[in-house]
């Protein structure tokens, strides 16, 4: 009964903003550009995000409900299936949920330090076997555990951490010297990521790695990392079992990693010196002992995949993509244990079904195909992503652009709207097209510096060639003072992003998700209707993989 007076309260409301004023955003017929709406949006988000779905985690009854529901709406609008004769693609993923057998102990000359799972430390594996552990294996501050040698940058420089536990810092060297990486704009790099961190320690042979977190270069605080690794994690099935994964991957608090260097006689300052060029990685003289006992579950999930035909050039493809996952059910904050994703991507994903509506409404079909996709295990390391990209249901070479969505603007109307990783390829031209139709401009992320063009599916379309435009949030509202957007943003960051309390709230002002998912619309008509394939720019990292 909650979710039925939400959804009316909320379509009721969605209505009247989709009432209170529109800026043409394309040329093209303007039944279709009608067809994306408020109440649809608020529709589709309502159904997704409700208590029903249990926070629409891959391997559950919320996989289940969601894949039947997708489908089941790309049929009512009349999407053939996107592969073959599927609307669904398998993704072989394997379930480990990593229980620790005790506390992390880190054992010195002078006593030892027991840190607590959740509260001081966090930790899983990726490696499919029942249990892992590492036993008194030495400790090396490695400090940010990069190697970058385009940017003369090697941490791990005449260093053998082979059995050894790394213990790095978050984000990478830019981040703090505007001369280093990409700090003159104050963006990280792909070195920046946690992912890579784990990534790079496996080359390099470590048996375990630990990432020191900090608020700010990380873009969250503590409770996300907390709640992303208190329930089982997801990956990626592969031919080792990820055997050639460290055995041990996890977070220390800061607060942790103070006392370990106390612990080792090391001053904390330490992490200042690994910010300059020329640091040298520091064994500590301790060592860390972790076992984790794993239930595991090879099971499938699915990708969702509807497909618009085009009429002349049918064999070339643009692809909408916004992952339908979130969370599940966790640890319960307040008494709430189900991560409704209602922001995190239900919008997303009702943002897509709008747009599969608008197309399919085009007075003019068009000449490309449209591929509307809705990706699985985001929220566990773009695992869907990654899969249709090294296993591409159409392949790389035909695919136009992937213009992807993830958590839709929930404030209203703005007059700028934001392009994370603004500069990267020609896709910012079509973009700054559509929004100057709307009496709008582009802007670039306000905090290029949290890695934000590595953290949504985009990254992995764009790792094999394919252009990707990825348009977050404007920063400046339309109806409200300058403050209103960044303390909407701040405040869903801060209180909602990861946690049981991101629902579906009667107070959002859709008109500016509405606004944006129709600009959205206009990108892909124009893209639809060309001939000539959009490319990165100069510098871009991604150029030479077109």
């Amino acid at each position: 009964m909650k979710n039925l007076r939400n959804l009316l309260l909320f379509t009721t409301l969605a209505a009247a903003a989709c009432n209170s004023g529109n800026r043409q955003t394309s040329a093209e017929d303007s039944t279709a550009i009608k067809a994306i709406d408020s109440a649809a949006l608020a529709r589709d988000i309502s159904v997704l995000a409700s208590d029903e779905f249990q926070g629409r985690k891959p391997f559950t009854i919320g996989e289940d409900k969601t894949l039947e529901y997708l489908t089941k709406r790309f049929k009512e609008i009349g999407l053939q299936p996107g592969n073959d004769t599927s609307f669904l693609q398998e993704v072989p993923m394997v379930e480990i949920r990593s229980v620790p057998e005790g506390d992390l102990r880190i054992a010195g000359k002078t006593g030892e330090l027991k840190l607590t799972y959740l509260d001081q430390y966090v930790a899983g594996t990726k490696r499919v076997q029942d249990r892992v552990a590492i036993d008194k294996s030495e400790m090396v501050f490695a400090g940010f555990g990069i190697v970058a040698p385009e940017y003369n940058w090697n941490d791990y420089a005449n260093l053998d951490v082979k059995g050894k536990t790394v213990v790095v810092m978050v984000n990478d060297p830019g981040f703090y010297d505007s001369t280093l990486f990409k700090g003159k704009t104050r963006t990280m790099t792909y070195y920046g990521r946690w992912t890579y961190k784990f990534e790079e320690a496996a080359r390099q042979g470590a048996a375990g790695i630990l990432i020191i977190h900090d608020v700010l270069p990380a873009s969250y605080g503590w409770p996300v990392v907390r709640s992303g690794w208190s329930k089982p994690k997801l990956d990626l099935q592969t031919a080792d079992n990820n055997m050639s994964r460290a055995a041990i991957e996890g977070w220390l608090t800061q607060e942790s990693a103070k006392k370990l260097f106390q612990l080792a006689g090391v001053p904390d300052s330490i992490m200042n010196q690994a910010k300059r060029p020329g640091f040298k990685s520091v064994p500590l003289g301790v060592t860390a002992s972790l076992a984790l006992k794993n239930k595991t579950r090879k099971s499938v999930s699915h990708n969702v995949a509807a497909l618009l035909p085009g009429t002349e050039r049918k064999n070339e493809y643009i692809i909408y993509s916004a992952h339908w996952d979130h969370l599940g059910i966790g640890e319960a904050v307040k008494g709430d244990s189900i991560y409704n994703g209602a922001l995190d991507n239900a919008s997303g994903v009702a943002g897509l079904l709008q747009l599969a509506t608008a197309f399919s409404k085009l007075k003019q079909a068009p000449k490309r195909s449209i591929l509307f996709l809705a990706l699985t295990g985001e929220e566990q390391g773009l695992l869907g992503s990654e899969y249709y990209a090294a296993h591409p249901i159409f392949p790389a070479k035909s695919t136009v652009a992937d213009i992807n969505m993830d958590v839709l603007n929930f404030f209203g109307r703005t007059k700028d709207i934001t392009i994370i990783g603004k500069g990267q390829s020609d896709l910012d031209d079509y973009a700054a097209k559509a929004a100057e139709k709307q009496g709008r401009y582009l802007v670039p992320e306000a905090n290029p510096s949290g890695g934000w063009f590595f953290r949504s599916d985009h990254f992995n379309f764009a790792k094999v060639g394919i252009p990707a435009l990825y348009p977050g949030s404007g920063t400046k509202s339309l109806a409200h003072d300058s403050l209103w957007a960044p303390d909407h943003a701040a405040a869903y960051g801060r209180d909602h992003y990861h946690s049981p309390f991101d629902q579906m709230d009667p107070s959002w002002e859709l008109s500016g998700m509405v606004e944006d998912v129709r600009f959205l619309f206009d990108v892909g008509v124009t893209l639809s209707n060309e001939d000539k394939f959009p490319q990165w720019k100069e510098g871009s990292e991604f150029k030479s993989k077109r």
